[in-house]
C-alpha cells in the first residue's frame, strides 16, 4: 500500500480549513484516510495556523510515507521536515559473501512426467 501525507479539504465556501491526513493513494482526495496528523488554516498562516502531531507525522513519514508537495512546504516551514530525514535510520552497506561452493549439487531430480493415452470409442 502507497501512502500519501497529503492535504484533505474541510470548511465551507470562503472558510477553508484542511486536514492533514495519511491517506491510500487511491483514496479519493476529501473522504477517506488511514489517520489525521494534523490541521492547516490557511486564513491564519503557517506558523500560527498548523497543528501537527509530531509523533504521528514522524512514524508515517518513517515507515515511507511520501509527502504532497503543499505538505513538504508545510513541514519544512515548521521544521518537522529535517527531524524526519536526520531521524530516518541509514540503510546499513550490503556485504557480499564471496564463499566458493564445492560441486555438490542442492537441486531436487525432476519429477518424471507421466503420460497416460485414452481409449477412443469404438475401436
Amino acid at each position: 500500500m502507497s501512502v500519501k501525507i497529503r492535504l484533505s479539504r474541510e470548511g465551507r465556501h470562503g472558510l477553508a480549513f484542511y486536514r492533514i491526513v495519511a491517506a491510500d493513494h487511491r483514496f479519493a482526495t476529501s473522504k477517506r484516510y488511514l489517520e489525521q496528523v494534523g490541521i492547516y488554516d490557511p486564513a491564519k498562516g503557517i506558523k500560527d495556523g498548523t497543528r501537527v502531531n509530531e509523533e504521528l507525522a514522524m512514524k508515517w513519514l518513517n515507515s515511507g510515507a511520501q509527502c504532497s508537495d503543499s505538505v513538504k512546504a508545510i513541514f519544512k516551514e515548521i521544521g518537522l521536515f529535517e527531524k524526519a530525514t536526520k531521524a530516518a535510520p541509514k540503510a546499513a552497506k550490503k556485504v557480499k559473501n564471496v564463499a566458493t561452493k564445492t560441486a555438490v549439487s542442492t537441486k531436487k531430480p525432476a519429477a518424471k512426467k507421466v503420460t497416460v493415452k485414452t481409449a477412443k470409442k469404438g475401436e
